[in-house]
């Protein structure tokens, strides 16, 4: 996580939908309540300082575009009503142009060490497009506004069938509660799975990714549900791995037996309490090893008594190579 606040500026033209910038908002502001200090400060921006939402609602207050803006920052742009539905209103059309000159000189997301990333929701993808921050980029939006994104940005790889996507410092997002999505998979990638996690279950959303990134992170998978009991056990397993873990503690932190717990893990998390424990040490290894560590040293790192039990755990998760073929390949 960075030592400073990461600056994330919500841009808010006239109609811009609520549900696309409030849910990631929380989102953070949720993230910041999990950490010992804010990770991110919100700024809500726009060409004037009043601005009528999709469903008529104003929001006053908002902060004028800024002309600079220093790393490390975000700039969010949210979907807006579209223009079929604008029927001739043209200050929402001023405005659009306002925020795609903005854009052009501030330029979010074109990297060079700038240090300011471009993370768009639903057609916020469209203003992007139009300044030519999405040239040569895979990028997404809401589905029915995949042919205008083509159109506008002729040169970017359009990805359909995507809740999100990532090239470089440019991520982009589905319609609407995908932006939710993108967000608690920033909140993990800044402030780490576990934060995550917790934001996820105090939104009463499941965690999720785009079919084509990689499998979640063992401490976000099998977290895809609402159960109370389950969490708290989960986020206790997270946080200290290397404890001498039972199904006896287990179910002791989630005040019921183990016979319950278990079934309870396998409706729920579609997995025994045991194989959740061995997924996070063997995550917690991967990464001992992937560093330089010994198998040994890993092992202890990770809470296995040893390296055999370390290399079984290994096999029995189905896991290609072995623990030390892993050390031998590491980058240097």
């Amino acid at each position: 996580m960075s030592a400073a606040p990461i600056d994330v500026f919500f841009v808010l033209p006239r109609g811009s939908l609520i549900l696309d910038w409030a849910g990631p908002a929380e989102a953070l502001r949720f993230a910041n309540t999990e950490l010992p200090a804010p990770a991110f400060r919100l700024h809500f921006v726009a060409p004037q300082a009043q601005s009528q939402s999709s469903v008529g609602a104003c929001i006053a207050g908002l902060a004028p575009l800024p002309e600079r803006i220093d790393a490390p920052a975000w700039v969010m742009l949210v979907g807006r009503t579209s223009v079929g539905q604008r029927r001739g209103d043209g200050q929402s059309d001023r405005e659009d142009r306002l925020v795609i000159d903005w854009l052009r000189r501030v330029r979010p997301g074109q990297g060079g060490g700038h240090g300011v990333r471009l993370v768009t929701v639903c057609s916020g993808a469209l203003l992007a497009a139009s300044a030519g921050l999405l040239a040569k980029r895979r990028a997404t939006t809401h589905h029915g506004d995949l042919d205008e994104l083509a159109r506008r940005a002729p040169d970017a790889i359009v990805v359909p069938d995507r809740v999100f996507v990532q090239d470089g410092e440019v991520w982009s997002s589905a319609g609407v509660t995908a932006g939710i999505d993108l967000a608690l998979h920033l909140v993990a990638e800044q402030c780490g799975p576990l934060v995550a996690a917790r934001v996820a279950q105090r939104m009463a959303v499941a965690l999720r990714r785009g079919p084509d990134d990689p499998q979640l992170s063992p401490f976000l998978a099998h977290r895809q549900h609402f159960n109370a009991r389950l969490h708290r056990v989960q986020d206790a397993l997270s946080g200290a791995p290397r404890e001498a873990w039972s199904v006896e503690r287990m179910a002791a932190l989630a005040h019921t037996t183990p016979r319950t717990l278990t079934r309870l893990f396998g409706a729920h998390a579609g997995i025994t309490p045991l194989a959740y424990l061995r997924g996070i040490r063997l995550a917690l290894a991967r990464t001992a090893l992937e560093a330089g560590s010994s198998v040994g040293a890993a092992a202890e790192a990770a809470g296995f008594h040893s390296d055999l039990q370390l290399r079984r755990a290994w096999r029995a998760a189905g896991l290609a190579g072995s623990p030390g073929a892993l050390r031998q390949v590491r980058p240097h």
